[in-house]
């Protein structure tokens, strides 16, 4: 995720109106430091997911704009934490306003702004687009939920089979999204095949997290292995439709230039 260091770099800064609040003298001060504190936290978390949704958004080829722009939320409690931070060591609002404004610029000038439009939907039937949208935010869903169940198994190896299941999945996610129309063909791999898989990668760190059964582990990536295998049959042959279909519409305005009596070249 790009921007990953500087989120980072904005959650430590928000320890340094803590430090604040353990120095100053005084309830006032001590609410004023704990207040921004938070408030840097919380605009460093909301810049995070913005930055998710953003990079989400950047990598399908038919995305809606986020609903939330988390980024620009992100910068305005970003400039009221530090402009109520500079409250507790400057005299008048003023000051701490100017501080506010300047810090939500650079936070602007940082990470960007969310995106603001829609993508790839022009000149589409947005009814099947929004299905479409829908299925595959579905689909991401159940694979981040894979992704992590996963982690509790604290097995490297099958972390790395997950990643690669997941990796054939989101390309034919970009092949549904390259035509919409394939949405229904797909629709059992994007949804209960992923369902499915989402469960057993749970259930399956949970209990090799307690035991370490080697054959459980076994089983598990044999079935990784075989929806791999589905996921990319599958892929190969909406690809070879989407073929067909295109040498048909090349086909039928051939034919409808030869009844025109235009020359056609071979």
């Amino acid at each position: 995720m790009p921007g990953r260091a500087r989120v980072q770099i904005l959650m430590a800064l928000s320890v340094v109106p803590v430090i604040s609040a353990l120095w100053s003298g005084g309830a006032v001060p001590l609410a004023i430091n704990l207040i921004s504190a938070a408030a840097i936290f919380g605009a460093a978390v909301l810049t995070r997911e913005g930055l998710k949704a953003e990079a989400a958004w950047a990598e399908r080829k038919i995305a809606r704009r986020p609903a939330l722009p988390r980024k620009l939320l992100g910068a305005g409690i970003m400039g009221f934490g530090v402009g109520f931070a500079t409250m507790s060591g400057l005299s008048g609002l003023f000051p701490a306003i100017v501080y506010g404004l300047v810090a939500a610029g650079l936070h602007v000038a940082a990470f960007g702004s969310d995106p603001m439009r829609d993508k790839g939907i022009e000149g589409i039937d947005t009814w099947q687009t929004d299905r479409v949208a829908r299925t595959i935010e579905e689909a991401e869903a159940h694979l981040s939920a894979m992704e992590d169940a996963v982690l509790r198994a604290r097995d490297r190896e099958a972390e790395t089979r997950v990643e690669r299941l997941a990796a054939k999945a989101r390309a034919m996610f970009r092949t549904v999204e390259d035509d919409p129309r394939d949405l229904s063909a797909a629709r059992k791999y994007l949804g209960v095949y992923l369902m499915a898989a989402r469960d057993a990668a749970a259930k399956f760190a949970d209990l090799y997290a307690q035991t370490r059964d080697a054959k459980a582990k076994a089983d598990f990536f044999e079935l990784l292995d075989e929806l791999e295998r589905g996921f990319d049959a599958k892929r190969e042959t909406l690809l070879i439709t989407d073929r067909t279909d295109l040498e048909v519409e090349i086909e039928v305005l051939r034919d409808r230039l030869k009844r025109d009596g235009l020359p056609m070249g071979e």
